[in-house]
């Protein structure tokens, strides 16, 4: 497989020398990861504490960082030496923590912060069960002016000019943010010659509303990027039933899944897994296991993996060498300690080390 590593390499830097920019919106926000025990002992440790009238439930490991699905992605995006133009809301607090976390890519980022507040995060990461080996993130929300992230935000002379001659154009975390569905028609509108592709984020409490405007808005989306639970809403929505089944689905279910899905919206779909990701156009399917490591961090995993997507949409790798670039960059971040999203040259080592 070697010839297919130096491709989909050489594909990726040839890309960049003529690229433009790859637009993100619309979240940011400042997070605080709780790394946690099993799910029994942190319930446990709270029921102590009332017990006793209240009280502090100390020594937990805790990381503050930037997050919110478009920033992460525009970050992930440029740690693979792609330009990024970053649409977001925030105060000054954000302000300093973007141009801090930013600064280092120089003028391969771009940032635009409308005047408001950003979110606000306390995201758990712990294993399910006492002594398990599968650990998953649980979070704690508010969503400050993301939930009021319209077309106004984005209208400005500036912002015209980026998405106009945008390669992708990004929409992040539609479940947040109750103008959405206005956004993503307004800017893949004013992004004529860009990819579009949405990642909605948790939409279970509309998903209902999130149906709809796939139906409304299918000639103007190019992928729809989703993780399992997602994939399970979407299908029991659409009546397709659950698609994989919680902790027992296997990889051509996640491949019927992708296909079953396309066929019935129209519109690219790719799912990533803990498992495995697939792709599907509702007539043809793929699907690429994931690349087994140990779990140091979780939240912002699946960002990594819409980040290299997208770079390997634009690149023009066939959908099994996309899937597996992408795979490679989750599976790097996730083993990562310091939650930091891989480089190209770091993605690349990696499939060439083990032989993808």
């Amino acid at each position: 497989m070697e010839k297919g590593i130096k491709n989909i390499s050489l594909a990726i830097k040839n890309y960049y020398s003529y690229m433009n920019q790859i637009v993100t919106m619309p979240d940011f926000f400042l997070d605080r990861i709780l790394m946690l025990q099993s799910q029994e002992q942190l319930f446990q440790s709270i029921v102590n504490k009332i017990r006793v009238g209240g009280g502090s439930i100390r020594e937990i490991p805790t990381v503050d960082r930037k997050g919110g699905n478009a920033a992460n992605i525009a970050y992930s995006i440029a740690m693979l030496g792609g330009r990024v133009a970053f649409f977001t809301v925030g105060d000054k607090i954000a302000n300093s923590v973007i141009e801090t976390t930013f600064q280092k890519f120089g003028e391969n980022v771009e940032i635009i912060i409308s005047e408001g507040m950003q979110g606000k995060t306390t995201s758990m990461e712990l294993y399910e069960n006492v002594g398990g080996d599968s650990k998953v993130n649980v979070m704690l929300s508010d969503v400050g002016d993301i939930a009021d992230f319209g077309k106004a935000r984005v209208n400005t002379e500036k912002h015209m000019k980026i998405l106009s001659r945008a390669d992708a154009v990004i929409v992040a975390n539609w479940a947040s943010n109750l103008k959405g569905t206005e956004l993503m028609k307004f800017a893949f509108e004013n992004s004529p010659k860009a990819l579009h592709f949405v990642d909605p984020a948790d939409f279970q409490l509309r998903k209902e509303e999130f149906v709809e405007i796939l139906a409304l808005l299918s000639n103007k989306i190019d992928v729809l990027s989703i993780n399992e639970n997602e994939c399970n809403t979407l299908g029991s929505s659409l009546g397709l039933g659950t698609l994989l089944p919680w902790q027992s689905y296997s990889r051509e279910e996640i491949r019927d899944a992708a296909l079953k899905l396309s066929k019935k919206i129209g519109i690219s779909i790719d799912i990533h897994t803990k498992l495995g990701s697939a792709w599907s156009n509702g007539k043809e399917s793929e699907v690429v296991l994931a690349i087994r490591s140990e779990i140091r961090t979780l939240t912002g995993a699946g960002d990594v993996w819409d980040a290299a997507d997208i770079v390997a949409y634009l690149a023009g790798l066939d959908p099994k060498e996309r899937l597996t670039f992408a795979n490679a960059a989750s599976s790097l971040y996730v083993r990562n300690r310091s939650a930091e999203s891989p480089s190209l040259e770091e993605v690349v080592e990696l499939l060439d080390r083990i032989n993808m």
